[in-house]
């Protein structure tokens, strides 16, 4: 009987402890598998499903891709809060001055970065590339750039526009498409009136500038945020011409979706971006934040940009971009914030009276 009695206690014992061991892996595993998400804050075309897919079963992680349409969208989501933080953002070397200013960001080992040296020299020299440094310390890894060309119909435009002035030409009323965002339509509005520094306009230039923009409404078809939504929009209704934020990567689009059209960098210049990866303040996995933008830069992926997407990347340089002294790099600008009011009234129809 005593045996029988020890029997039912073993028992006992034994089923209560693995009822605690269940309660406690049911408590543990979901903060394993938290501290292995890694959130992406990206433009399309950076973070493709097979791309991603290969990360995550070689880190055992679990990566969630948000996608933006402009710089002022980056921006609001990345001071969202802390209930909506991400670990690595891809943004442009402007974008990346203010988000370090602003301590968004934390300082990259360069040592646990080892495809950086696949990348041309000219991006491995970081200090010489305005807002990837401050204080001696390295913020954020190049990654892919272009230029803000304009992009033409061939049956519609016979002759290469030589200046983004030809936005304005009445004969292409209704048939412009223009990006909708404050910042790189007030610089390249700027380069087309001959404003030697776009970046940084006084009060009568900015004046000038954005009755320029008010007078572009006369020609619109409409403006667009995202570049697959410009490719529908040029094609659907037989658009003429296309100011292309995203550079080569819209050329590219319009080919596939068997657009006839050039590209061209205008006469007076085109602004260009040069998007980085970073690690944000919030990173809660470090070591895997580093390690994704690392494998970013494996000659591998690297590679797809160019393949896939029409834009170039740091380990080779592009035949459309060699003609480097029309090439204007994105600086900051004088007041984002004035810009982005003016923009409001310009997109919302106000009369030039109200500016």
């Amino acid at each position: 009987m005593a045996a029988d009695q020890n029997k039912m206690t073993n028992k006992c014992i034994n089923i209560f402890k693995i009822a605690i061991l269940t309660i406690l892996l049911a408590l543990v595993l979901p903060v394993f598998a938290a501290e292995k998400t890694l959130r992406v804050l990206a433009w399309p075309g950076y973070a493709d499903p097979d791309v991603v897919k290969v990360f995550e079963a070689r880190f055992h992680s679990k990566v969630e891709v948000t996608f933006v349409d402009s710089d002022e969208s980056l921006w609001d989501k990345m001071h969202a809060g802390h209930d909506n933080t991400f670990d690595v953002v891809a943004a442009n070397t402007v974008e990346i001055r203010r988000y370090t200013r602003e301590g968004l960001l934390q300082p990259l080992d360069l040592a646990r970065l080892p495809n950086t040296r696949f990348q041309l020299p000219r991006f491995r020299a970081l200090s010489s590339i305005g807002g990837l440094t401050r204080g001696g310390k390295v913020y954020a890894i190049p990654f892919t750039y272009s230029a803000m060309g304009l992009i033409y119909d061939r049956k519609q435009v016979s002759v290469p526009p030589r200046s983004m002035s030809e936005l304005w030409n009445p004969r292409y009323r209704g048939k412009v498409l223009a990006f909708n965002s404050a910042q790189h339509n007030f610089s390249f509005t700027a380069l087309a009136l001959g404003v030697d520094n776009p970046f940084q306009l006084d009060a009568n230039q900015m004046r000038r500038v954005a009755r320029q923009l008010i007078a572009l409404r006369r020609n619109l078809l409409s403006y667009y945020s995202l570049p697959e939504e410009a490719t529908r929009l040029f094609i659907k209704h037989k658009s003429a011409l296309l100011f292309a934020n995203y550079g080569t990567q819209q050329l590219t689009q319009l080919h596939k979706a068997g657009a006839d059209v050039g590209y061209v960098i205008p006469e007076e210049g085109a602004i260009a971006w040069l998007d980085c990866w970073a690690m944000t303040k919030a990173a809660r996995d470090p070591s895997l934040a580093l390690a994704w933008i690392d494998y970013m830069l494996e000659p591998a992926v690297s590679r797809l940009l160019p393949e896939r997407q029409g834009l170039a990347n740091t380990l080779t340089s592009p035949p459309e971009l060699s003609d480097k002294s029309r090439i204007i790099w994105l600086q900051p600008v004088e007041d984002v914030g004035q810009r982005e009011a003016l923009w409001g009234k310009i997109v919302s129809g106000n009369l030039p009276e109200r500016f």
